[in-house]
């Protein structure tokens, strides 16, 4: 018996061990980093963000405050039977998630849906892609990337479905447990955010979904890692709206890397 419990720790191990491997060779994890370089010095990639701010700043502060007056004080007294502490910690980190999935189910789904889509497509357009976005969209004539982008013809970035929110729910518990429980529950968070962030891209693809299944199972390891500093950037409150436009230009630079390197051209830098 002991030896078949080493046997199976061993295989265990080295499966995370290929996993984490293969995340860092992806280098996904720098996209959310890169969208928010790029997206800082690419003035024209802010319009679609400017036309929803007003709204969307005041959904969140309203979300965020409400979320800490009503539920802190409960959540803090049942983690701190766990957590001791630390529950002042763990806590905070768990209101601002469920903030964070509530304005994200409020936010993408009533004010800036279509604002995320321009920005996906209008950072593909800046990166030379205008046949991928054609896909999805007319295109028109424009001085900017973001004007180029004419009526769409496919509408993508579909609100939050019930099964990732029951699925949210079912791994808020993991937060009971000190500080690896949270670290365990930004990761499953991260793991489902990290495909979302490209539905637009495979839906330009013309994917199907066996052919997304496939392509996401062979890149898990780097969709996670994209996901959970993504995910994290958007727990941040009130902020939280600007890391979603630019984790989905991070997301865009980084399909556009996948359709340059299929076509042997040159990766963003």
């Amino acid at each position: 018996m002991a030896d078949r419990v080493k046997e199976v720790a061993k295989e265990d191990f080295e499966a995370a061990k290929a996993h984490a491997t293969d995340a860092v060779r992806s280098g996904a994890y720098l996209y959310p980093l890169k969208g928010i370089a790029y997206f800082l010095t690419n003035r024209s990639l802010w319009k679609p963000l400017l036309r929803q701010l007003a709204p969307t700043i005041t959904l969140g502060i309203g979300v965020v405050t409400f979320m800490f007056a009503v539920t802190y004080v409960p959540q803090a007294a049942v983690l701190a039977i766990f957590n001791g502490p630390l529950a002042v910690v763990t806590t905070v980190l768990l209101v601002l998630s469920e903030a964070s999935t509530l304005f994200n189910v409020l936010a993408k789904s009533f004010l800036i849906n279509e604002a995320l889509v321009d920005t996906f497509d209008g950072t593909l357009l800046s990166r030379n892609l205008p046949e991928t976005v054609s896909k999805g969209r007319e295109l028109v004539q424009g001085p900017t990337s973001i004007d180029k982008l004419g009526k769409l013809v496919k509408r993508p970035f579909a609100s939050f479905t019930p099964k990732a929110i029951i699925r949210y729910f079912m791994y808020l518990p993991l937060n009971f447990i000190p500080v690896v429980g949270t670290v365990l529950f930004v990761i499953l968070q991260g793991r489902r955010f990290g495909p979302t962030a490209h539905d637009r891209y495979f839906q330009l693809k013309g994917m199907s979904k066996s052919q997304r299944e496939a392509w996401v199972e062979k890149k898990k390891a780097a969709y996670t890692s994209f996901g959970i500093p993504a995910v994290l950037l958007e727990m941040v409150p009130v902020a939280g709206i600007f890391f979603s436009f630019t984790n989905t230009v991070g997301a865009a630079l980084w399909a556009a890397d996948l359709e340059k390197a299929s076509n042997g051209l040159k990766k963003s830098s």
